[in-house]
């Protein structure tokens, strides 16, 4: 079996093919291919955790988490986040912030206990289709732990790391239970009054 490619060297490959000054999302995410799902969790799941921003943030996560249990290749995104410009320097710079964090992660994030592949991303799909309706909670500060685990899904996707997985779906598990809680008691809150 053929070792895995981290994720931090595809992204490094990535920005060595860039085409010109500008590319766009689309190009990106073609050139990801199976890995392009677990990238954009974790931009989406970085995005989520902006106060005011969780509600455009579980959109997109359900959007991606429908295609997940399709079973698509590789996200779809709307036409006008597609064709989006982004140039070539400020990629660069993204990914190079980025690549150090990544490499970290790396160590201790790797291929382990690997499950099939199509059906892991499935159960990904699941669990952020239920993470995202839980961003539209009007619950102060309840889109924090949904974020974190949709980012830990994300990086257990990424690098098929099995061990990682189990954590992230025990960490969906009580998201969800804590987001229950605090709506029931909220509500309850509300009806006594």
């Amino acid at each position: 079996m053929d070792p895995r490619t981290p994720t931090s060297e595809i992204l490094a490959a990535l920005l060595a093919e860039a085409p010109g000054a500008e590319v766009t999302p689309a190009w990106i995410l073609a050139r990801l291919h199976e890995r392009s799902f677990g990238l954009v969790l974790l931009l989406v799941g970085l995005v989520a955790l902006v106060p005011g921003a969780s509600p455009v943030a579980g959109l997109l996560l359900l959007i991606v988490a429908v295609q997940m249990l399709l079973a698509r290749a590789e996200p779809i995104l709307p036409g006008f986040l597609a064709r989006r410009r982004i140039s070539t320097a400020r990629l660069a710079r993204l990914i190079g912030r980025t690549l150090p964090v990544l490499r970290r992660i790396e160590r201790l994030v790797r291929p382990r206990w690997r499950t099939p592949f199509e059906a892991t991303k499935r159960a990904i799909g699941l669990a952020v289709l239920l993470l995202a309706a839980t961003l539209f909670a009007p619950i102060p500060f309840s889109h924090v732990i949904p974020a974190l685990v949709v980012m830990l899904l994300a990086f257990a996707f990424l690098e098929e790391d099995g061990v990682l997985l189990a954590l992230a779906v025990l960490a969906t598990l009580s998201s969800l239970a804590i987001t229950a809680a605090a709506a029931w008691g909220t509500i309850s809150a509300g009806l006594a009054v």
